[in-house]
């Protein structure tokens, strides 16, 4: 497989933009089924009180948002919503937790039996929990998990001005972690943040340098939500959400490349362009975690008008039983702190504390 450098990546996000997206379905339909789209429900079974000062996030507990905040949802609570996902036309369920890192505990246990209880249904089950170690990833994959989410969010260089909290290695090391058991690796990133498109290319070619390429690849249009630092971003134009997608998917031939967050700013004929250009995977319902997305009958309608089917609703075993080791011990690992300062970050925090000042002498 072609491995690209930065400077070639930028020359293909650069190109003109119909021959981009011809080289990409090129790509795409010698690789992939141009005529089905995988569809995914994303379950937020954790909600708020996150500790990280994400930029991007309204569920940094540091922020004052407008998010309903819950602890972990019941296991039946989430078997049902799983149940209706599926009824619904998804394949697959994400599951995702608003912490910095897995612990060890009640809770994790908990999600173990979830992904238990999500695989029985024949679906595949990925799930998004922060940071994890090599044994909490092998106990997932054991658990019956499909796939693991870590976003690297941006390139290595822009990703100090978003986030103080955790370091780019972390990032890097829960991937290799989620590797090294039987589990598929899912991680992309976010545009609209104020990066550069260098830092769009500097973000895939750390992807794409991954051994192997992660098997999907999330591409996530920022939803500027208001207490956040990045509240006043403005929507990213719908051909550079194209452009992302038709990138991943020459640089990425193998890859699925998900059309994730952001889809709400996009028209049906926006999001056509990227399912020409590669997409071949979405998120549905109404909400992803905490910010709007479509809904399943507005999918449905659109699917009929591309001529697009929704894959069969069961869950894909290739090799995913295979435990490569036997289950480590739990082992302790401790995540970086970097601590630098954004700006941004901090005045939000400081808004934040001034709101919830008021509130309380009300």
């Amino acid at each position: 497989m072609k491995t690209y450098s930065k400077e070639e990546i930028i020359e293909i996000y650069n190109r003109p933009l119909m021959q981009l997206v011809y080289d990409a379905a090129t790509v795409h339909r010698e690789n992939h089924d141009p005529s089905k789209i995988q569809v995914s429900t994303l379950i937020s079974i954790k909600t708020g009180g996150c500790p990280e000062d994400c930029g991007y996030c309204p569920q940094a507990a540091r922020y004052h948002t407008q998010i309903e905040k819950n602890d972990l949802l019941p296991y039946e609570t989430v078997i049902n919503l799983a149940k209706r996902a599926k009824d619904s036309g998804s394949s697959r369920v994400c599951m995702g937790a608003a912490w910095r890192n897995v612990k060890e505990g009640e809770d994790f246990e908990s999600v173990l039996k979830m992904v238990r209880g999500i695989s029985d249904l024949n679906m595949e089950v990925c799930c998004t929990l922060g940071m994890v170690t090599e044994s909490q990833a092998t106990r997932l994959a054991e658990a019956g998990l499909h796939y693991y989410n870590h976003n690297l969010d941006t390139s290595e260089e822009y990703y100090k001005e978003v986030i103080s909290t955790r370091g780019y290695e972390d990032r890097l090391q829960t991937l290799d972690n989620v590797r090294k058991s039987a589990l598929k690796v899912c991680s992309g990133g976010i545009i609209g943040m104020g990066e550069s498109v260098e830092d769009r290319a500097g973000m895939l070619l750390s992807l794409s340098k991954l051994d192997p390429q992660p098997e999907s690849v999330p591409i996530n249009a920022l939803v500027a939500v208001e207490g956040t630092p990045l509240e006043e971003q403005k929507v990213v134009p719908v051909y550079d959400v194209v452009r992302m997608i038709a990138t991943t998917r020459i640089v990425m031939p193998k890859t699925t490349v998900r059309l994730s967050a952001g889809r709400t700013e996009m028209s049906s004929e926006g999001q056509a362009l990227c399912f020409m250009a590669g997409a071949s995977s979405i998120f549905a319902g109404e909400k992803l975690l905490t910010t709007p997305n479509p809904g399943e009958d507005k999918d449905a309608q659109m699917f009929e008008t591309l001529g697009l089917t929704p894959t069969e609703k069961k869950k894909d075993n290739t090799g995913k039983f295979k435990i490569r080791k036997s289950l480590v011990e739990a082992e302790e690992h401790k995540w970086s702190r970097p601590g630098h300062v954004i700006e941004r970050n901090v005045k939000a925090t400081e808004k934040a504390k001034e709101i919830r000042k008021a509130i309380r002498e009300q």
